[in-house]
């Protein structure tokens, strides 16, 4: 296998204080890469438009993952009905195969096949062949993710699955992420997050994070230094939509995600 990346980290001031942010592309192919320009001009355009960044009171609202963290709700999801976690009984979906887990909108599955995607294999860590796999259909979970070792202690079948998944690819509905901030009208967009903060055998989430702040469609200012919270089992259910901005740069293949509802902790 093979891959390129070009990663570009900047530091802006104001009088204020400083911030940092940046922008890469990575692609099995090289030739498959954004321009060096490009990486340059997005970096700096996120890093400006954290600079005078504000503090929230603490409140419940809608909030938006931007597509490239938001692979990181999905990541604990696929954890969560890994072989290891579940014959551990270290899971907060432990036995819910064929129960309601997502929204009833959520299609979840594997693609191992697609040209040229990061996640792309054709077979897995032990040499079993990788298929086109369905794990959430309607919202309600169809199966684990098993090794032939964990398969075994479960008394179930592999799934080719050792080493993790391939693909996973969350579907989006039609809108983009300028719709998403429309519809959510007033609350928070994160674009970065900071720590680990799931536990597995509960399902509880929280962790630290920065975005903006939204109010009538449109983002008014930046925010630093605050705390979002909620349970991940309710979090699943309250998904409104997967915009369609798809983040095509790792092995999660989600666009952004608008929360119905989630405890932002500030001052």
């Amino acid at each position: 296998w093979s891959s390129h990346t070009i990663d570009c980290t900047v530091i802006a001031e104001t009088s204020k204080g400083m911030q940092r942010d940046g922008w890469y592309s990575k692609a099995r192919n090289k030739d498959n890469l954004q321009s060096i320009q490009e990486i340059g001009k997005e970096a700096a355009k996120r890093t400006t438009q954290r600079l005078d960044a504000k503090k929230l009171s603490t409140r419940q609202c809608p909030v938006i993952f931007e597509a490239p963290i938001a692979s990181g709700l999905f990541s604990a999801f696929i954890t969560a009905i890994s072989g290891g976690s579940i014959y551990r009984k270290a899971s907060f979906l432990l036995d819910k195969i064929d129960e309601q887990v997502f929204s009833d909108h959520i299609h979840i599955h594997e693609q191992p096949h697609l040209k040229g995607a990061l996640g792309s294999a054709p077979f897995d860590n032990e040499g079993m062949a990788t298929r086109n796999r369905d794990l959430i259909v309607d919202g309600i979970l169809q199966g684990y993710v098993l090794s032939s070792y964990s398969a075994r202690k479960l008394g179930l079948q592999p799934t080719a699955n050792a080493g993790g998944v391939h693909n996973l690819t969350i579907d989006t509905s039609e809108h983009d992420l300028d719709e998403l901030i429309k519809q959510m009208g007033t609350g928070l967009f994160i674009t970065d997050m900071i720590g680990f903060g799931v536990n597995q055998i509960t399902g509880d989430y929280s962790r630290g994070a920065s975005g903006f702040w939204v109010e009538n469609g449109e983002l008014q200012y930046p925010v630093e230094e605050f705390t979002v919270a909620g349970n991940l089992t309710e979090m699943y259910k309250q998904i409104v939509h997967i915009g369609n901005d798809v983040d095509p740069r790792g092995n999660f293949l989600t666009g952004s995600v608008l929360i119905e509802n989630m405890t932002v902790a500030g001052e």
